[in-house]
């Protein structure tokens, strides 16, 4: 039944198909919830800044426990960083983080195990090729593309110029 032009929620001037770009801008804005940029700045710090802190804890503990270097802490410690965040992503705990932190939980690592899990996890009832598989790197290849991109562009305008020590 169509709604007559006095019913609450309607406009009487106008019908709600015959709206404008400018009102409906005007309209959409009125009811937009504000943003608390500063709020979010703070939260993406802390909880970037504690991802952070605890991948450095790890490498002082592979450090002080197998009595490396730094440098040769760095991939035990990088991997224990991937394997912690997707274990978190699995039982849903960095989801609920990355709600509240925002951009916070984007550090390169995290951000990126929890990206590729998130999408193994999504399309894991449609089988491990088709769904795993072929969806997995929806997300992440596109990083992986564009870094390989990057550094290989990077590194012909390196070697064109003769800049970073041994070239051609």
């Amino acid at each position: 039944m169509p709604a007559k032009s006095g019913q609450r929620g309607f406009r009487t001037n106008t019908s709600p198909l015959s709206i404008n770009e400018k009102d409906y801008q005007n309209i959409s804005q009125k009811h937009e919830p504000s943003r608390k940029v500063f709020a979010n700045c703070v939260r993406a710090f802390l909880v970037g800044g504690g991802i952070c802190v605890i991948g450095q804890a790890i490498q002082e503990a592979f450090m002080a426990g197998m009595h490396i270097s730094a440098k040769e802490a760095a991939p035990p410690t990088s991997s224990m960083m991937i394997l912690l965040a997707v274990i978190l992503t699995c039982i849903g705990v960095y989801d609920k983080v990355a709600q509240w932190a925002g951009a916070g939980t984007a550090v390169p690592i995290t951000g990126f195990a929890n990206s590729m899990c998130s999408a193994a996890l999504e399309y894991r009832s449609e089988g491990l090729v088709l769904g795993v598989g072929a969806n997995m790197f929806k997300l992440a290849g596109s990083v992986i593309v564009f870094g390989v991109v990057a550094a290989f562009i990077v590194g012909v305008i390196y070697a064109i110029l003769g800049v970073g020590g041994n070239h051609l």
